[in-house]
């Protein structure tokens, strides 16, 4: 790592900006360079990593800087967690910095909190607990210490994942095929990829592969209609047109005109025809009525506090707030209400977060089906295992960086149930039943039939002779 004194400068410059939490880390630093041009790649990958790296370890150094003085920070960042001596900074730092980095190094960390071990607020610390334990909240917390591998997703529409592969290994460039999805490729080196020709060719998105899974979740067939229903930029969109071949039609809503906009560039790249977007005011918005009950598959991949990110976003864990999870979950429950609504009978409902917590996800899935007794739910597992991906996580998709090594995701699978008179039985997960019950079941169920077939008779015998012959003329 290349370290000058006037880097360190500009980090500091950027990183107080973002301390002030008046928004997120990436669209400050993405100003920041916007207003800094002359800086070289190399340059602003240094101010970058320097900055996630304080926010990703912000409560530990803070703790051996005694404070949050942004120019301290990045000094305790270098020298505790980036192991850099004083005499490496020795030309980059200044008598005052090199004092800083004497104290920092000296400061006595063995009687630190958990919390603070795990480099979490309070709140969401006990959260994990809760739901983990604290050996293994401590662990899932560790392993977004790091930052995020970059993966590419293939455009089946365009290119092979073995074509992908050998374009790059012609390159000298290392990546290697994800554990997961069948798609996606892992790069051993994050490199800048916006202007490589398999980009700008529409051949490879940049995509984590726990979306990439999300895709292979809903299962897209070809011919169908689907929805996305909270598009955002759409990687999910294109991912879904690709496993459709270019066939049937998806539709993707979001409620920001510039989200979908983005989506525009990446699908005139994608060769997609299958995709069209549409701006919608909320999740209430009247032009969906005319499509209730149209759609085969239905993706609601939800406003969420994006708490699964955090190997990307580590900013978020100290912006959002107990009473934001609490207003999500409302949203949240609303949203997926009304795309349900959407969804055919026989047809499926993904619901999706990029959250760790379960009131974002467990909860509002379970609330959903004592609320809708028209959709069950569909474990995930067997889903993937069609399409020769082997994971199972139980009866929700429950992705973990430290597990699986991808952003922190959560699915759960609905389907819709035809209305019938006759409880329909999951026969998988249904408790056993007695002889007797049997015999019941059978009688209901022949019962049905028979009262359904002298119903269709009386009213053919009720009909006009000319109106029975002018249905035959027209059949």
């Amino acid at each position: 790592m290349i370290v000058n004194s006037n880097l360190l400068r500009l980090a500091g410059v950027v990183l107080a900006d973002v301390l002030s939490n008046t928004g997120p880390a990436d669209v400050k630093l993405g100003w920041f360079f916007k207003q800094n041009r002359d800086l070289g790649t190399k340059d602003r990958a240094f101010i970058a990593e320097s900055v996630y790296g304080v926010l990703r370890r912000k409560s530990f150094l803070s703790y051996v800087c005694d404070g949050e003085d942004p120019r301290k920070l990045l000094v305790a960042w270098l020298v505790r967690v980036q192991g850099m001596s004083t005499r490496d900074l020795a030309d980059s730092l200044t008598a005052q910095q090199k004092e800083w980095a004497q104290e920092i190094k000296a400061k006595k960390t063995d009687d630190i909190s958990k919390a603070m071990q795990a480099d979490l607020p309070e709140w969401l610390w006990d959260k994990l607990v809760v739901q983990y334990g604290e050996e293994e909240a401590l662990t899932i917390a560790r392993s977004m210490h790091q930052p995020a591998s970059l993966d590419l997703r293939v455009n089946l529409v365009k290119a092979t994942r073995e074509d992908v592969i050998a374009k790059f290994a012609s390159e000298k460039t290392e990546v290697n095929p994800t554990p997961y999805a069948p798609n996606g490729l892992r790069m051993a080196q994050k490199m800048t990829i916006s202007r490589h020709v398999l980009f700008t060719d529409g051949k490879i998105e940049v995509q984590d592969e726990g979306s990439q899974l999300l895709a292979q979740l809903v299962a897209p067939r070809r011919g169908e209609m689907v929805a996305d229903f909270c598009a955002g930029a759409g990687g999910k969109s294109l991912a879904m047109g690709a496993l459709m071949r270019n066939s049937g039609r998806i539709y993707a809503f979001d409620v920001s005109e510039k989200r979908l906009q983005n989506l525009g560039k990446r699908l005139k790249r994608s060769g997609l025809s299958n995709l069209h977007s549409q701006v919608i005011s909320s999740e209430a918005d009247p032009k969906l009525k005319r499509l209730n009950g149209k759609f085969d598959r239905v993706l609601v991949d939800a406003p969420c506090s994006g708490l699964g990110t955090l190997r990307r976003n580590p900013d978020l864990k100290w912006r959002q707030k107990p009473q934001d999870v609490l207003e999500l979950s409302v949203k949240q429950t609303n949203i997926l209400a009304r795309a349900a609504k959407l969804v055919k009978t026989g047809g499926r409902l993904v619901y999706a977060t990029c959250s760790l917590l379960q009131d974002e996800n467990e909860v509002i899935a379970d609330a959903f089906l004592k609320a809708n007794s028209d959709f069950v739910l569909v474990p995930a597992g067997p889903i993937l295992q069609q399409q020769q991906i082997n994971l199972d996580t139980g009866p929700y998709l429950k992705l973990l960086p430290h597990l699986h090594q991808t952003d922190g995701f959560f699915a759960a699978v609905f389907e819709k149930t035809a209305a019938k008179s006759v409880e329909k039985i999951d026969v998988d997960n249904a408790p056993a039943i007695s002889v007797d019950e049997e015999v019941l079941n059978e009688k209901a169920v022949a019962k049905a039939k028979n009262i359904a077939k002298s119903a269709a008779k009386t009213k053919l015998a009720s009909k006009p002779k000319s109106a029975t012959k002018s249905t035959k003329k027209k059949a």
